[in-house]
């Protein structure tokens, strides 16, 4: 009996790393997909308006199915569907990276969205549940914010190593491996969770609304970053998504099981959280996207070097996941340590507005991405504490997905502004006989202005709206019947 114990907490660190390794796999794909695109454009021979669609695709299923499967997660079982999705992912990867054909890729990309979106929206609430206590449900916290920080950034430089060195074909079949691992291990580690079941019926008319609505949203947020916001590209989707979310509402209200209990939108952390987190990563957005344009033209960096040029970030945040930035959260609580967080990004996000076109990358580009990582390594964690904090167990699926999904929003929303704000004003200088690199570095320093602004936003939002919670480092959360 007394090895019980341990062997108990060996079994939970090896479903976190079961877990995270599924998640690092999806994080991952997003950026090493983005560094292709290029090459594939060339070898496919795509027109810039089919091309998008082999982001676009992914993107709709993904979000559009976050809160489906996070429900579905709390009624049929969170291992069933983190399973399930880690294994629709895995087979997707392989169609895409075997495919020559456009409109396959396409529709395998689709598909990985599905599986995407299957095992992101309960990750979290895998984590939650398995890790009650406080300290070591921060340290749990902190490989999650690790994984989807960095891997954004390790993306950028596997993906460019593996396209110049390989093919772009091995950009989605270097998921298989991963996927080959972390199923197996899945099924050996990872522990049912009590599910609720399907005995009150299934709210289909619900389930058929939020994903209509959530794919509809995405949709028309993804045309306004390539069509003007009053095109009908944006404008039709936007309204039939407006017409069906009322409908959904109401159908919610009455059904004796929803698919989204309205009592989870009247957690004030979770909301709260969600609003700050959507302003948060408008800033982390704009260095992303606008870091690896400036880096490739004005400084003439290949991929593999775009990546090497995030590693400060990368370290820096990878420094903050081994324990100090829970000991933080211990020590001085959720609220502070978020407030000093996002302040630190806001300063970086200032530093990229300030920097002249050709400054080198050291000192300052290097240094505005370390205080970025410090930002992000003292921001995510507080932002996931608090958020799961007051979501009962019963719910944590669903909880989960509403994280996932105010990220996955909040990305396509302010990477709709920042590219039209940037542009804009690149065609302003350019009317104005600026010249043409100079207009372009004109536009993204705007676009790293109204970032800023952006965070300095969800920083007021979270000294007003999280208020001093009793448990303000949020590391217990209620368990309802």
């Amino acid at each position: 009996m007394i090895d019980d114990p341990r062997r108990a907490s060996r079994r939970r660190w090896l479903a976190l790393f079961a877990v995270l390794l599924g998640q690092f796999m999806l994080v991952l794909d997003a950026t090493v997909v983005n560094v292709a695109l290029p090459v594939i454009q060339a070898d496919l021979h795509l027109p810039e308006a089919r091309l998008t669609w082999i982001t676009n695709s992914y993107l709709i299923a993904f979000g559009g199915l976050l809160l489906l499967f996070g429900r579905l997660g709390d009624l049929l079982g969170r291992r069933r569907i983190f399973l399930f999705g880690l294994a629709v992912f895995t087979l997707a990867s392989v169609a895409c990276g075997v495919t020559h054909d456009e409109s396959v890729l396409v529709i395998a990309r689709f598909v990985q969205g599905i599986g995407a979106a299957a095992a992101s929206s309960v990750v979290l609430a895998i984590v939650a549940i398995e890790f009650p206590e406080p300290a070591d449900r921060a340290k749990a916290m902190s490989g999650y914010m690790f994984v989807s920080v960095s891997g954004g950034s390790v993306g950028l430089m596997l993906g460019g190593a593996v396209t110049q060195v390989v093919d772009w074909h091995w950009i989605f079949l270097i998921n298989v491996p991963v996927g080959l691992v972390s199923i197996p291990l899945g099924l050996t580690v990872l522990r049912e969770t009590p599910a609720l079941g399907l005995r009150n019926g299934v709210d289909v008319m619900g389930a058929v609304l939020v994903t209509s609505t959530a794919m509809l949203t995405v949709y028309a947020l993804v045309g306004g970053a390539s069509h003007a916001w009053t095109s009908a590209a944006v404008l039709v989707p936007g309204f039939a998504a407006a017409v069906l979310l009322a409908l959904f509402f109401a159908v919610e209200a009455r059904v004796s099981n929803p698919i989204l209990p309205l009592r989870i939108l009247r957690i004030r952390s979770l909301m709260a959280t969600s609003a700050v987190r959507g302003f948060m990563i408008m800033g982390m957005n704009a260095v992303f996207f606008f870091g690896v344009l400036e880096l490739s033209r004005t400084l003439g960096f290949g991929p593999l070097r775009v990546g090497l040029a995030f590693l400060p970030m990368t370290i820096t945040v990878a420094v903050m996941s081994l324990g100090t930035s829970a000991r933080l959260v211990g020590r001085f609580g959720a609220r502070r340590v978020l407030v000093a967080g996002m302040t630190l990004i806001a300063l970086a996000l200032f530093a990229f507005a300030r920097l002249d076109a050709d400054a080198p990358y050291w000192p300052w580009r290097f240094g505005a991405y370390a205080l970025l990582g410090l930002g992000a390594g003292n921001s995510f964690l507080p932002l996931l504490t608090i958020a799961m904090s007051d979501v009962p167990s019963r719910d944590a699926g669903l909880g989960s997905a509403i994280i996932s999904l105010s990220l996955q929003l909040s990305s396509a929303i302010a990477l709709a502004i920042l590219a039209t704000v940037s542009s804009q004003r690149t065609n302003t200088l350019r009317a104005a006989h600026i010249a043409p690199l100079e207009a372009l570095i004109g536009g993204y320093r705007l676009a790293y202005s109204v970032a800023t602004g952006g965070v300095l936003i969800g920083l007021a939002l979270a000294v007003i709206l999280l208020g001093r919670p009793a448990n303000e480092g949020g590391a217990t959360a209620r368990d309802a019947a």
